[in-house]
């Protein structure tokens, strides 16, 4: 994509949950981490696949979008051996400026997988300064992606996340000075805004601050994963409601709610507006299709 070039398509993917789990190092069977190789082998491993994963990466060269946004949950257990995988299939995805990526909570899954997730993935971490702080601003073809983190280490049974005081603080600064510079303004992070702490184990313990920035501040689109299912909502923004859109896992072949690997395309249209389209994991072809309205 041209820099100068307006933002004609980009896509939105999640929870790639990178299959197959490395082999792991004694010194890494942490109490979290015990549990999670547990549910991999008895569980996940069946559900997250790579043929799914390789099926998205043919996919996506074929819709050619201008820029591909991750909306975390990259690895499993946050191995640091899990993150250079990841770094490894992002190459294959295309060139590192025309992808925004953010962690979720299994990339911070124990207090060393920041500083492993940091090493491995330095080079789509970094904004548009070369400063590798969240929020990410990276500014592409007239549009402002945000990527916000809400990935922090919790305990054994939890994935809650948290924005933070100072990530606020930037965080609604940069809306402000987008919407000056008259950009599309597209904030991105994991967790889903409208699932605060009241969400047991799994919600955003200050969404209700982020909606506070939002509805004073406005933003034109808000994306986000971890649900693991198709989700869409709104949020009160200044003028006009925020739509929010969440995707389900990527790598999905089958789970229990019968889902498979599902992604969105957003095409831009005129004031600012994204027509959206669904498309799923068809296990039968092996493809991605137009998902069933």
């Amino acid at each position: 994509m041209s820099p100068n070039a307006p933002m004609r398509l980009f896509a939105h993917i999640s929870d790639l949950h990178l299959p197959p789990l490395p082999a792991i190092r004694p010194r890494e069977f942490t109490g979290k981490r015990l549990l999670g190789y547990v549910v991999w082998h008895r569980r996940r491993k069946y559900e997250h696949r790579v043929e799914v994963l390789d099926a998205l990466l043919h996919e996506l060269a074929r819709q050619a979008p201008d820029h591909v946004v991750i909306t975390g949950d990259l690895t499993n257990l946050g191995l640091a051996a899990e993150f250079e995988g990841v770094a490894r299939w992002l190459g294959r995805l295309g060139p590192t400026r025309a992808v925004t990526l953010i962690p979720g909570n299994h990339d911070a899954y124990v207090q060393a997988s920041e500083e492993a997730m940091r090493w491995a993935l330095r080079p789509w971490l970094l904004d548009d300064d070369g400063a590798a702080e969240f929020p990410l601003l990276q500014v592409r073809g007239g549009v402002a992606f945000i990527g916000v983190s809400t990935a922090i280490p919790t305990g054994i049974g939890q994935a809650r996340g948290r924005v933070g005081c100072e990530q606020m603080s930037r965080l609604a600064a940069i809306l402000r000075t987008a919407f000056a510079r008259g950009l599309i303004r597209v904030v991105v992070l994991h967790h889903p805004p409208q699932w605060g702490a009241e969400v047991w184990r799994r919600g955003l313990d200050d969404a209700s601050a982020l909606r506070a920035i939002i509805a004073r501040e406005g933003a034109d689109l808000v994306l986000h994963g971890h649900a693991h299912g198709p989700r869409q909502a709104e949020l009160p923004g200044p003028h006009a409601p925020v739509p929010v859109y969440g995707v389900a896992s990527a790598s999905l072949l089958k789970n229990r709610a019968h889902q498979t690997g599902h992604y969105r395309l957003f095409r831009h249209r005129a004031g600012g507006h994204f027509a959206v389209e669904e498309r799923c994991f068809d296990p039968a072809i092996g493809t991605f299709t137009a998902a069933r309205v």
